[in-house]
């Protein structure tokens, strides 16, 4: 009998891993789950969105604040939102964000925009693809490994196909540039074409870049088991985002199960960072706290 945990966790890794090859090749999606060695390894974060009321709202606290308050709750690391940051940031000021987390002891595990990539060739993809590599060179400025992004949605006129083979284009020419600076995009499973798996894996098929894989959001898959819809995904997982609920397709909410995410993705073999991002009713500067120690101990359980 193997006695060895770490040892029991990367067999199983590597034998889930192939199991999700397979299961995509057979239904169509022939897509090689990333390649990686030695197991799973997760890391903590927190996403800034958890703190839109104060960010965005009523602007109480700054993104230097928000790398604070990450400190304070002992996490690995900070994933800063684009929207809240001011748009006259320089390169001295993501100089001084950088430092700044690296003295509080913070890696910078990504960041996010809101971009649509389902535009036709002309002006609307233009400009998205202009806040796109913006970013690109912010993430790169900041020490942020990956972006999250969005694939868009049926735009009127469209049809869905359309609106696919858009998106692929564009993220396509998004991640020659991102290559370019060592920053991956991270496809999110949020509205649009993108909600479940096979429809996430149909666009990073068709994207084929090294630069390019999907950010895992626990709170977005809303089939009738969302676990499994995130075992299916985990293997292509570059970014995970870990909501504190999860609601399956009958409507039914329920608090997420910690250890069983943090399972799904150290069996996937992932190797990054879980980004708590708080969606509550509750105070957040009360709430953040209590869910990040939840999933920070779940992390240390594993």
């Amino acid at each position: 009998m193997d006695t060895n945990p770490t040892r029991r966790r990367f067999i199983k890794s590597a034998l889930l891993t192939a199991g999700a090859a397979l299961t995509i090749t057979q239904t169509g999606q022939a897509i090689e789950p990333i390649k990686r060695s030695f197991g799973g390894k997760l890391k903590s974060s927190c996403a800034a969105y958890s703190y839109r009321k104060y960010l965005g709202e009523d602007k109480s606290m700054t993104m230097m604040d928000f790398l604070d308050e990450c400190a304070k709750m002992g996490c690995d690391a900070a994933e800063p939102t684009s929207y809240y940051f001011t748009g006259k940031e320089d390169e001295a000021y993501w100089m001084r964000f950088r430092q700044k987390a690296f003295l509080l002891g913070l890696d910078i595990s990504g960041t996010a925009i809101g971009n649509t990539f389902t535009f036709p060739a002309g002006p609307d993809r233009e400009k998205n693809l202009a806040l796109t590599r913006m970013w690109i060179d912010h993430a790169y400025s900041m020490g942020a490994p990956v972006i999250r992004i969005f694939a868009g949605k049926v735009d009127k006129g469209q049809t869905r196909e359309e609106a696919i083979r858009n998106s692929i284009e564009t993220t396509r020419i998004a991640c020659e540039y991102a290559g370019t600076k060592g920053v991956y995009l991270a496809l999110e499973n949020h509205g649009g074409i993108v909600e479940r798996p096979d429809e996430m894996l149909e666009i990073v098929k068709g994207v084929d870049s090294e630069w390019f894989g999907v950010n895992l959001d626990s709170g977005n898959f809303h089939g009738d088991d969302p676990y499994k819809d995130m075992e299916q995904i985990a293997p292509y997982a570059v970014n995970a985002q870990v909501k504190i609920a999860i609601r399956r397709a009958n409507g039914q909410q329920e608090e997420t199960d910690y250890d069983r995410v943090v399972g799904i993705l150290m069996d996937s073999g992932y190797r990054g960072y879980a980004a708590l991002e708080y969606e509550g009713d509750d105070e957040p500067k009360e709430a953040i706290p209590r869910y990040m120690e939840k999933l920070m101990k779940a992390i240390e359980r594993v």
